[in-house]
């Protein structure tokens, strides 16, 4: 609170303490909300529906500062549309994550000196079902912390019943229209995992490995080949050659020797192979490569497995039990001994592809799997973003989608586990297979297996916006709220994630998508714009943020970064910043309401009003209509920087600061300028409060006396608009935004009190002369009074005393340089718009900033002279 409000009589003190502690508002309030259920959705109500499903968490996660600000976000969204009368439903849940969890598990079991074939399938899934309720879910409580309006009634699991009848169900209708098919096919396999793992699942990174050329045959029936996984060789069933390479010609169809076995191979020809790049000479090893695969179809050739599921090697001979990399080099030293090696490069960088989550070198390995036919479900899924159906957030992120969905390839489903859902195939004593779905019985009698694979976890996870609605039972939660309205995602799980549910949607649901919008978003980074990593280290865990700023400080820092598809950098120094936002809006209003702000009765007449209470409700209802319009484009981190622009400059410091004198003065035009205050207050918490929830219900409660703002109406632009009071009250801004940078140019302390003369008659200044010598610590002229200096600014002149407070020798000579600095400035950029040749070349945008250059120039040339002119004469 300020030195002058403090020495004024006030209102007796309202219930708000005078300092706002996060700690001591935010659970409890959150607490509150959940049990008056103002985030649970009814689905027989005739309001219009609004529906966003949570990107579930993994089971075995915590939050992170990517959960954080997805949340805040698909917070912000649904608030706004219950505040404006929607039967808003945002759905959480979590993801059972296959890998993560069976991996959780196992590594309990072998602090026990177990494994899991010690328990048993059945025994090793209940114990897996026991950590979930034990250890499991710990986000859902961190979720709390946040302030997440979900409605926690319809809390579903990807394995709880009604999911899992999902997955059967439309598992059963994909394998009856033939989508889903097994076969052996090359997939991607983490030798530490166990599993196989879709190729969105591996990452790419640059590692030193080695390039070997090697001497495959004997003279001029020997040819070279180069590669980076010598110890493939022993699986190796051709080499391939293009079919118009002349240097092949005499070897294509002739059989040579395989270095290190007692096999021959044929030379194939085949137009895969660039004759350009290496040797020409490709050797082509079927089962652990999927180019090479495809040409090992194409020729017949024989697909030989070389390796077990953990890497080691298989063929009998001296290599056998070799772990691979550890064969890589024991392969070289034989082939250097029989002196085939012919050229050796180290370190050879080059891309290599590592499970995603244990970090593991990913083994590319022919297996027999189960998979998706992607080809119609991901024709359909780029037909509805390309006819309009389904919108993509920001406009440009459409040509990955595109990429992806238009090029996708068959996706393999199986996934050698034992935590999941279990592929629901039966097979025969004779051959026989079946499958079954969600209301069928299995197959009984004897030699009658369940195929032992479980489902990919992304298969579960594409049903989510409608198998949480209660598909496929018709319910009324999934009449009411499907198509869900908008998916808020980040752009790295587009392919993850993002198209396996329009293709599933679309398969499903008759056509329906499953939601009208995709807004991607960015991924948080460190305030350096660096990959958050617990290895660099530089991860922040966000609840100790809001442990120390509170949740709403956490939130509005997220928010406020938040540009559409840009990953967002985010430092400690911004949370504080934010923490001081919400702290100016607690001591603001508390000190609003201690002077008289009420939302009593109606708005008085315009007619009642100052300029500046006509000022601040025209500004108030163009910030209205801002913040719908940014909403509207999912323009997150615009709205916040409106709404705080808003809050803490005009409403405030401008409007609160010039009215003081009004309110201390007391009378009915205090009474009326309390009474717009009040309404300015009422509505701007309301248009804070889908993103710092917490402070603006805490306050809004205590000023309306209302019950929630969770439930309150969200604000609407009431049209009114006093362009006569901006103008005015812009004046008045540039008036003291003028003098406050002279006294600061002087060396004048804010509190340091200045006799002045104001020259304010005949212009719209005149009205507020109190309030601007309030602002600008200006005491009226008395007797000796000197001016020393004057300033002329916006129609009117402001004299000032300054005598015994400046060096005027010193002031001179600072302002001479700096006006010779902007005189020169000018001339630069005089110099450069009158060069024909540069504006010929020069873009567009290069010359716009000249031109600013030259405004700039002309602005700061005008204030120093007339700072010059306003000292006194020596």
């Amino acid at each position: 609170m300020t030195e002058n409000a403090q020495q004024q009589p006030t209102a007796p003190i309202t219930e708000l303490p005078t300092q706002y502690t996060p700690a001591e508002v935010e659970g409890t309030l959150y607490e509150r909300w959940v049990e008056k259920g103002y985030f649970t959705a009814d689905a027989k109500s005739d309001k219009p529906p609004y529906t966003i499903v949570i990107p579930p968490p993994n089971v075995t996660g915590s939050l992170h500062l990517g959960h954080a600000f997805q949340h805040t976000l698909m917070d912000a969204l649904t608030r706004r549309k219950r505040m404006q009368g929607y039967e808003a439903l945002w759905l959480p849940g979590m993801d059972h994550a296959g890998i993560a969890t069976q991996n959780k598990v196992e590594q309990q079991l072998a602090e026990e000196g177990k494994s899991r074939h010690d328990l048993g399938r059945e025994e090793f899934v209940e114990r897996v079902w026991q950590w979930k309720e034990e250890y499991g879910g710990r986000i859902l409580g961190q979720m709390r912390r946040l302030g997440d309006g979900v409605d926690w009634s319809r809390e579903r699991f990807t394995m709880d019943e009604g999911l899992s009848k999902a997955v059967l169900t439309i598992f059963k209708r994909l394998y009856e229209d033939d989508l889903i098919y097994r076969a052996e096919r090359i997939i991607n396999w983490c030798p530490r995992c166990l599993t196989a793992i879709s190729d969105i699942e591996v990452e790419y990174q640059e590692d030193a490995g080695e390039l070997v050329s090697i001497r495959y045959g004997e003279g001029e029936d020997s040819l070279v080949v180069a590669t980076t996984r010598a110890e493939t060789m022993l699986g190796d069933t051709a080499v391939a050659v293009h079919p118009d390479d002349e240097r092949y010609q005499h070897l294509i169809g002739k059989q040579i020797k395989l270095p290190l076995t007692d096999r021959t191979i044929p030379v194939v020809a085949d137009a895969h192979v660039d004759p350009a790049f290496g040797t020409g000479a490709v050797k082509v090893t079927p089962a652990h490569d999927p180019n090479d695969f495809e040409i090992g179809r194409r020729h017949d050739l024989p697909s030989l497995t070389i390796m077990d599921e953990h890497g080691v090697i298989t063929v009998h001979g001296p290599f056998l039990g070799l772990d691979r990399f550890e064969a890589r080099s024991t392969v070289v030293g034989a082939l250097k001994e029989q002196g085939r090696i012919v050229a050796e490069k180290r370190p050879y960088m080059h891309s290599v592809g590592h499970c995603s989550r244990c970090k593991t070198t990913v083994e590319p390995r022919l297996s027999l799997q189960w998979w998706v036919k992607v080809g119609p479900l991901a024709k359909a899924a780029g037909d509805a973003v390309r006819d309009g159906r389904v919108k993509i957030h920001p406009e440009d992120m459409s040509k990955r989608y595109f990429d992806w969905v238009d090029n996708m390839h068959d996706w393999c489903i199986s996934r050698q586990l034992w935590w999941g859902h279990r592929i629901p195939i039966w097979y025969g004593p004779d051959g026989e297979v079946v499958c079954v779905g969600p209301d069928e019985e299995p197959p009984t009698g004897e030699g009658w297996t369940q195929d032992s694979d479980v489902l990919d976890t992304w298969f579960s996870s594409g049903l989510w916006p409608f198998s949480t609605l209660g598909w496929p039972e018709q319910t009324e939660d999934l009449r009411k709220f499907y198509p869900t309205d908008v998916l808020l995602t980040g752009h790295d799980i587009i392919f993850f994630w993002v198209a396996r549910m329009m293709m599933f949607g679309l398969y499903a649901m008759d056509g329906q998508v499953p939601f009208h919008t995709i807004a991607l978003t960015g991924l948080v980074r460190d305030e350096f714009g660096k990959k958050m990593s617990k290895s660099n280290p530089n991860a922040v865990d966000p609840l100790v943020w809001m442990d120390a700023y509170g949740s709403d400080a956490v939130r509005f820092t997220l928010a406020n970064g938040a540009n559409p598809g840009a990953d967002v950098p985010i430092g400690e120094d911004w949370v504080k910043a934010s923490r001081n936002f919400t702290n100016k809006i607690w001591n603001a209003t508390r000190f609003a309401l201690m002077n008289g702000a009420t939302v009593e009765g109606p708005l008085p007449d315009a007619s009642q009003m100052s300029a500046t209470d006509r000022w601040i409700l025209s500004r108030l209802n163009t910030t209205v209509a801002q913040v719908d319009a940014y909403y509207d484009d999912y323009q997150f981190a615009k709205l916040a920087d409106a709404l705080y622009h808003f809050a803490w400059d005009e409403v405030f410091d401008w409007y609160v600061e010039l009215s003081k004198t009004t309110f201390f003065a007391g009378g009915e035009q205090a009474k009326v300028s309390g009474r717009v205050l009040g309404e300015v207050l009422d509505v701007t918490l309301r248009l804070l409060h889908p993103v710092i929830p917490f402070v603006t219900d805490a306050l809004w409660t205590t000023l309306t006396g209302g019950e929630s703002l969770v439930i309150g109406e969200w604000p609407a632009d009431s049209g009114f608009r006093d362009k006569d009071a901006e103008l005015e009250i812009e004046l008045v801004q540039r008036v003291v935004t003028e003098v406050r940078r002279f006294r600061k140019d002087q060396g004048l302390k804010d509190g340091q009190k200045v006799p002045a003369r104001l020259e304010l008659y005949g212009t719209a200044l005149a009205p507020h002369e109190a309030a601007i010598r309030q602002l600008l610590r200006l005491q009226p002229e008395g007797e000796g009074f000197a001016a020393t200096a004057t300033l002329p600014v916006a129609g009117a002149t402001v004299a000032l005393d300054l005598s015994g407070t400046i060096d005027v020798a010193a002031e001179r000579k600072r302002l001479a340089k700096d006006l010779a600095a902007a005189e020169k400035e000018k001339a630069q950029a005089n110099a450069k718009l009158g060069n024909e040749a540069f504006l010929a070349k020069a873009p567009d945008n290069v010359v716009d900033k000249i031109r600013g250059r030259l405004a700039k120039a002309d602005e700061d040339i005008a204030r120093i002279k007339a700072q010059l002119d306003g000292l006194p004469q020596q």
